[in-house]
């Protein structure tokens, strides 16, 4: 990891409040790697030896259920945490990590982490400001499970999509990595059926243009006006 410059990393959580002999110091005892696009970083219930740092590409966190279903919890883009179960004082993953695209990602031996939070405050802040955020998450995702109409599930799921990772074009703002009506279906606990359907009239409606595997959304007003539709 010599070559990666420790400026690189400075406006990453967890490392935007070390100092630069501190991110040195972090970097040194980290192990790159490279992974394909398709690929599992790790699965489910594997032992957590390593938690891991995202620096390119999209990762698709994934459950089953107990009836074997998968389920999409989660998306991490590049400058997040993952694979971070010591956080939250597991010794298995709660979850796959399947990368969208290719990836680049720097990971650590799991008896690092409490090295790291003990001595690195801005490390402790930055990370568990991390479980935070994403814990709030999943609770806003059972709430609308629970709650709200497909439509709205939806609508919300493509929303939080070009919030986390959209990227401004021509004709709207794309997701920026490959995401199909399949994936959406899992998100949001419906059939493909049902998302293909939405998309369609969503089309001829003139809020999204999609492919097979990518989504413009081109009206993010009337999206927001679907997510907020009651009944």
């Amino acid at each position: 990891m010599k070559k990666l410059d420790e400026s690189l990393l400075g406006h990453i959580p967890p490392f935007r409040k070390l100092e630069r002999s501190q991110i040195r110091e972090v970097l040194d005892l980290a192990e790159p790697r490279r992974f394909d696009a398709g690929a599992a970083v790790f699965e489910e219930g594997m032992p957590a030896e390593r938690f891991y740092l995202l620096l390119d590409g999209h990762i698709r966190v994934v459950r089953t259920t107990e009836g074997g279903d998968q389920v999409i919890a989660l998306h991490i883009v590049a400058g997040q945490l993952f694979g971070i179960a010591a956080a939250i004082g597991r010794v298995t993953y709660p979850a796959t990590a399947m990368t969208v695209d290719d990836c680049l990602v720097l990971s650590w031996s799991t008896g690092q982490w409490s090295n790291f939070i003990a001595k690195y405050d801005g490390f402790a802040t930055e990370s568990y400001k991390v479980v935070g955020e994403r814990m709030g998450e999943m609770n806003n995702r059972l709430v609308e499970m629970a709650t709200q109409q497909v439509e709205q599930r939806v609508a919300r799921a493509v929303l939080r999509l070009i919030n986390q990772s959209g990227k401004k074009t021509d004709g709207g703002i794309e997701i920026d990595f490959p995401i199909t009506r399949q994936n959406l279906s899992d998100m949001t606990g419906t059939t493909l059926h049902t998302v293909s359907r939405l998309m369609s009239a969503w089309e001829k409606n003139g809020l999204v243009k999609s492919t097979r595997r990518h989504i413009v959304v081109t009206d993010a007003h009337g999206l927001v006006v679907l997510s907020e539709k009651s009944g």
